[in-house]
């Protein structure tokens, strides 16, 4: 349960798509100039990232690893098809990205006509094909956390856009220098943001800088015990060989 939790928040704050890789930038900042906008396009990649990346686990554990083919039979099991990963990770993100296309368009015409190009444009959207990237990358280990991952970097993806947004609204009334207006002030504002999400890496690495000090302890008293003991034994060396002299004598 606590590495669900973990990997749900570092998605979303630490590793963020926009702040972190700087993956989706296009339609981050084409998209974002209304909040419902942003909105009804963050939610559909939520839904893709969600579906996209457990489905290519899939993909990845029983028919692109090395070896992953031994469920056929063990003469497959020498069988890479790593090769194919580009191209059944994009067909998937294709088919699902088809399917959010048809239930905007049906549901909800006035948002569909309002994200125009950049809806089907979701397909070669680099945070989408991102997420199936970095979760083959970093070996999840399940389907569980898989579909975490997902859900997690599409909300953290859906924050960036909405945040932006709602700025871009705010801007408008502010008087922003005419040569930062537009994209200037909107990179600058996206930077701020950035520095923002990655304060949040402190949550999860708190607790390992706790540990440095008591093995240091540790080692200082192990130290301070050997050179007692060596100490000791050359204290002892001395006395005995100063009685031999003074028998000697």
């Amino acid at each position: 349960m606590l590495e669900h939790i973990e990997l749900f928040f570092k998605s979303i704050f630490i590793d963020n798509m926009v702040f972190a890789v700087f993956l989706g930038m296009c339609s981050y900042l084409a998209v974002s100039k209304k909040v419902a906008t942003a909105v009804g396009l963050g939610a559909a990649v939520i839904f893709v990232l969600a579906v996209t990346v457990p489905l290519n686990w899939l993909l990845d554990q029983y028919l692109l690893q090395e070896g992953a083919l031994s469920w056929l039979g063990p003469e497959y099991a020498d069988y890479n098809l790593s090769f194919l990963s580009f191209i059944l990770f994009i067909a998937t993100i294709a088919t699902m990205v088809q399917l959010v296309e048809i239930v905007v368009e049906r549901f909800s015409p006035a948002l569909y006509n309002s994200l125009g190009i950049f809806l089907p444009l979701i397909a070669v959207n680099c945070a989408i094909l991102g997420g199936s990237l970095f979760m083959q990358a970093r070996e999840i280990p399940s389907l569980g956390l898989a579909f975490n991952y997902g859900v997690s970097s599409g909300i953290g993806w859906f924050l960036a856009i909405l945040a932006i947004a709602a700025i871009r609204e705010k801007i408008r009334y502010s008087n922003v220098p005419p040569p930062l207006r537009g994209l200037g002030i909107t990179f600058i504002i996206t930077g701020l943001m950035g520095i923002g999400f990655q304060s949040f890496g402190g949550m999860l690495t708190g607790g390992d800088e706790s540990v440095a000090p008591v093995e240091e302890t540790t080692v200082e008293v192990q130290q301070e015990t050997d050179e007692k003991k060596n100490k000791e034994e050359i204290d002892e060396k001395s006395v005995s060989y100063n009685e031999v002299n003074i028998v000697q004598e």
